[in-house]
């Protein structure tokens, strides 16, 4: 492919894609130059698939072709963020965006809003762009998105991200051209470093850094990898960023290469994600069909290719080394460092490895400029962060927001605030490697340094929100049954250390625990630190002690007084029905599994805690409130 070639398709489809980014009145006038009259775009993420968008766009293509609307465009597009909501479908040149939407539902919206002159279906619409005085508003004035700066997540959910001249053009692929047709090695080095891009997947280490140390390595091979191993419970940024614009990271990747001299680069991807997957293959596939990949991109005599490799799910993996080690067909299992892998890397040659998001900010930096990007965030965190945001939160989903957006902002604005009229307690920031912040620094900054400062980290970006009914403790507990199950077992701080610590915590969360435990616990985590081989063993310990830190009450509670005042650890709990309240309507009996209710009808019932589980059925089934927890 030439430069012509790749301005021709930017000319045929530019204004396909303009439409889906404005609306109303302009977005009408594009939409007659496309020969679309309406343009629906249905999420095909992983979370809305889940929720059968594949059935919504079945039905909407046959609703479609039996009204005859052939000016009607459906498009499968990536990730919209408000996965809680999904499947979700937006109209344009409108904006109509429909939330939870049934393949009943798509039928209806055909018949009423796709025909010519045809208006909104509102009760389907999502209510967040439903103003008070009746209006539709844009969905993004919304509170959700309105304070989102969208990035790396610029063309999910704007795009078909298996359709490459859709993907080329919304922008991919115009900074590779710029690359080669403009820049040196050096001028795009340069423009990495002067960006202050920090990597993405949890260190933060500068990458303009990087890049510059793997090129300054001299050796007749050298490698770029995309680690996309996203194995932190509740992530799921890189994922959608693969289902949703998969051409932006292999555009980046061959940026990489020309910078440091590489001709090869490695996908490293779970083989869990199955859409990501597939949507990477496509792709790849395509892009070498199209001369983006391959032998001689662009007529500029650089060759770049990349593989992909399917990991088997193992959270060490996400380590660089011990992803590397996988590629090569070993265990994964990290190694010593130095040598840093920009000088011995994958093959024991030079490698530079970013994650997806890093690499999906790679296109911007070169096309906007490294000014305008460090313009963005705070002075030592530049940019914008992708958070997976979940747990006890309204608006479930993926955001986008300027580095020092602060945590109240995320939580309170664009998350939505807690549901239940709940109090916000914590948010677990970092996944297994990271820590908890308290209520009390709900206005700290979210970026690198200031998250360090408070006991946490950044790491790859999910953000677990936590109210008041969690119990601190047990949190710390779950994280440590992970790590020490994803441990690889190479060195003894980290198999022995992992697994002590949970011992501790078990010892304490059954109402066992006793006062020098928590010595032992801060003694055990400092040696891990010190002495682990890699970052899981290194940081393995900091939810406990971030916990340990603003929530030190909570387990001199469980140790000291054997209670859990959220109520969560069972050994330090018992069910009793309140005789006053209790109807003797037999409903907790006949939802008990283990029968461990007992009594006449219309008589008070009792509970035999000695049979008792604790699964807390009764409560759920009383409708007198007449069960508590003691």
């Amino acid at each position: 492919m030439t430069t012509q070639q790749l301005d021709a398709i930017r000319e045929s489809k530019s204004d396909l894609i303009k439409v889906r980014r404005i609306v109303k009145e302009e977005g009408e006038k594009l939409a007659k130059k496309t020969g679309y009259r309406k343009q629906v775009l249905v999420c095909g993420g992983t979370g809305c698939t889940s929720s059968h968008s594949m059935k919504v766009i079945e039905q909407l293509e046959k609703s479609i072709k039996e009204l005859g609307l052939k000016d009607v465009l459906v498009v499968k597009t990536g990730c919209f963020g408000l996965c809680a909501l999904g499947p979700i479908m937006i109209v344009y040149p409108e904006g109509a965006f429909y939330s939870q939407v049934t393949p009943e539902h798509a039928k209806v919206i055909a018949e009423k809003h796709l025909v010519k002159g045809g208006e909104m279906v509102r009760e389907y619409l999502y209510k967040g762009t439903l103003a008070e005085d009746g209006k539709v508003i844009p969905f993004a004035e919304t509170p959700f998105y309105k304070k989102q700066m969208r990035i790396a997540l610029r063309n999910c959910g704007v795009i078909a991200p298996e359709d490459i001249e859709e993907a080329i053009a919304a922008g991919d692929y115009a900074a590779l051209e710029k690359v080669l047709t403009t820049m040196t090695p050096d001028d795009v080095i340069n423009e990495m470093l002067a960006s202050g891009l920090r990597g993405r997947g949890g260190a933060g280490f500068p990458t303009g850094r990087k890049w510059s140390f793997a090129k300054a390595s001299q050796s007749d091979v050298k490698y770029v990898c995309c680690n996309a191993d996203e194995g932190d419970p509740g992530a799921f940024m890189d994922r959608s960023v693969l289902e949703g614009d998969p051409h932006c990271v292999l555009e980046a990747m061959a940026i990489a290469g020309y910078a440091i001299g590489s001709n090869n680069g490695f996908i490293y991807v779970r083989a869990e994600y199955p859409v990501a997957v597939e949507r990477l293959q496509i792709a790849v596939k395509q892009a070498r069909e199209y001369g983006l990949l391959g032998k001689n991109i662009l007529d500029s005599g650089f060759d770049f290719d990349i593989e992909i490799r399917l990991g088997a799910g193992a959270f060490v993996c996400g380590e660089e080394t011990a992803l590397m080690r996988s590629i090569e067909g070993h265990r994964g299992e990290p190694r010593p460092r130095p040598p840093f892998p920009a000088v011995k890397g994958l093959f024991d040659k030079p490698t530079i490895l970013n994650n997806v998001e890093t690499w999906a900010n790679v296109n911007p930096i070169i096309m906007n400029g490294a000014a305008w990007f460090s313009s963005i965030g705070t002075k030592t965190s530049s940019g914008t962060k992708v958070f997976a945001l979940g747990g006890k939160i309204t608006n479930v989903g993926l955001v986008e927001v300027p580095m020092g957006t602060t945590l109240r902002e995320i939580v309170e604005e664009i998350g939505g605030g807690i549901p239940g009229g709940k109090k916000f307690k914590a948010a677990q920031t970092g996944g297994p490697s990271g820590g908890c912040i308290p209520a009390s620094c709900i206005d700290v900054p979210i970026d690198y340094d200031s998250l360090i400062a408070i006991g946490s980290m950044m790491g790859s970006g999910g953000m677990i929100i936590l109210d008041e009914d969690t119990c601190m403790v047990d949190i710390s507990k779950f994280y440590l049954e992970f790590t020490a199950d994803e441990s690889c077992g190479k060195c003894t701080p980290c198999r022995i250390g992992t697994k002590r610590l949970l011992q501790l915590l078990t010892k304490i969360t059954e109402g066992k625990g006793e006062p020098d435990d928590i010595n032992k616990i801060q003694e055990l985590s400092e040696h891990m630190r010190q002495s682990s081989l890699c970052a899981l063993g290194q940081t393995a310990p900091n939810p406990i002690l971030s916990t340990l830190r603003y929530f030190r009450d909570e387990y001199d509670e469980h140790i000291n007084k054997k209670v859990c005042r959220a109520g969560v650890c069972k050994a330090l709990f018992t069910y009793h029905i309140i005789a006053d309240k209790c109807r003797g309507c037999t409903l907790c009996a006949r939802n008990c599994p283990v029968q461990a209710i007992s009594g006449a009808l219309k008589q008070p019932h009792v509970i035999d805690t000695a049979k008792c589980v604790k699964c807390g059925l009764c409560i759920a089934n009383c409708k007198f409130d007449a069960i508590e927890r003691i």
